[in-house]
């Protein structure tokens, strides 16, 4: 197949799972012997702009007319078999579903997040759940300021979804979604069931799995509210006022709170910040896990770092809800904690330390369930089929029309 993949990376200083799942698409795919040639932008680009070019920014997120002409004619002069959209956010807008259906070229779109029905792409507001503008208007998310504290750069997130709510809905011929807990969101959010289909995202094999009982707890990913690092900072102290874990707390990332983080580990033995890893040093920090952590207080699309843990053979302890829920398997392939719980995070996390035999068989089963729903082969074989799909959808609807 003939693929263009549509997408806007993500800044460079900050770790984004769905950069690399791009990647690792893109990677895959070719490795099968498809053709695939991105469009893209990169945020990193922006600070390079000129102060009008940086100002031009968010009047171009909602609707940008050149990346419109831009794509249409590359799309005319390759004539793609399908289109692959993943994220239009800020340099790229909605305006990409209007050159694929200049040209015809039918559209797959995988939903990484919630902005289909709430600006910041969240469902939460100040450490709380949140669906105050899900299937209405975003004005409220504008007035809370939902993305990055501010209302004005809120604006134009809102602007977006209002403007092209509808666009979304009806230029896309198949959504992916990344988990059946975001698409049961986004269904009763009143988006077309029938255009939505689940295919969890896969994970290379990491070359590397778990020995022994493992060295560390880990917490690895954006060191941010919705991610529950402030709760698993809390549950940490807790657990260690009360004897500790018996191994020490790894945090590894970045984020708005790595100075907090620091400040909290400074002068500690039970916990190290490791700052940023790269893609090597990230499988080595799992493969030497007792288990990794996600406490995340949003409902996670996905979990990537809970899959990558899997494919080592390490289990998770992660919030209770959310795509969490159906990625681990409570008490089989790790443990689930109440959500926004402290003491319950404490608890698994103590449990995950307490009981090796019983770990060791949770990053057995873990492993066995990586391999049989999210390995490569697995998400290949997923990706072609909604290509396929959607092209055959499309021969069937000219053949209608030529009739």
């Amino acid at each position: 197949m003939h693929i263009v993949v549509v997408h806007n990376r993500y800044a460079s200083a900050q770790p984004s799972g769905e950069n690399n799942v791009v990647d690792q698409e893109v990677a895959l795919l070719r490795a099968a012997g498809h053709r695939v040639e991105l469009f893209e932008r990169r945020s990193d680009d922006i600070h390079t702009r000129s102060l009008p070019g940086k100002a031009a920014v968010p009047l171009l997120v909602p609707w940008h007319p050149g990346v419109r002409r831009e794509l249409a004619a590359r799309l005319r002069a390759d004539r793609p078999d399908v289109v692959h959209v993943h994220n239009v956010f800020p340099l790229l807008s909605p305006s990409v579903l209007a050159a694929c259906a200049d040209t015809g070229v039918p559209v797959v779109a995988t939903l990484h997040n919630y902005t289909q029905v709430c600006p910041p792409g969240t469902l939460q507001r100040d450490g709380q759940a949140c669906t105050e503008c899900v299937g209405r208007s975003p004005l409220p998310a504008v007035r809370h300021g939902c993305y990055r504290g501010s209302r004005l750069a809120t604006v134009p997130l809102a602007v977006s979804l209002r403007a092209n709510r509808r666009r979304w809905w009806s230029g896309v011929d198949r959504f992916l979604c990344i988990s059946a807990a975001q698409r049961d969101v986004l269904v009763a959010a009143g988006m077309p069931a029938e255009r939505l289909a689940v295919k969890h995202n896969f994970v290379p094999e990491p070359g590397r799995s778990r020995s022994g009982d493992g060295e560390h707890l880990l917490y690895l990913g954006r060191l941010a509210e919705p991610k529950g690092v402030r709760l698993l900072m809390t549950a940490w102290d807790a657990l260690a006022a009360d004897g500790g874990a018996g191994v020490p707390l790894m945090i590894a990332g970045t984020g708005p709170l790595e100075s907090e983080v620091r400040a909290w580990a400074a002068g500690r033995d039970d916990v190290r910040y490791m700052g940023l890893l790269d893609q090597e040093q990230s499988r080595d920090a799992i493969a030497r896990a007792v288990a990794v952590v996600a406490p995340s207080t949003w409902l996670e699309a996905f979990g990537l770092v809970v899959v990558e843990a899997m494919a080592a053979g390490v289990p998770a302890v992660a919030a209770g809800h959310g795509a969490f829920a159906e990625l681990v398997e409570d008490g089989k392939t790790g443990l689930l904690h109440r959500p926004r719980d402290a003491e319950s995070l404490a608890a698994g996390l103590r449990r995950a330390t307490a009981e090796p035999d019983r770990n060791r068989e949770w990053g057995e089963a873990a492993r066995r369930r990586y391999a049989r729903d999210f390995g490569p082969e697995v998400g290949l074989e997923r990706l072609l089929d909604a290509y396929r799909t959607v092209m055959a959808q499309r021969t069937v609807g000219n053949l209608g029309d030529s009739r």
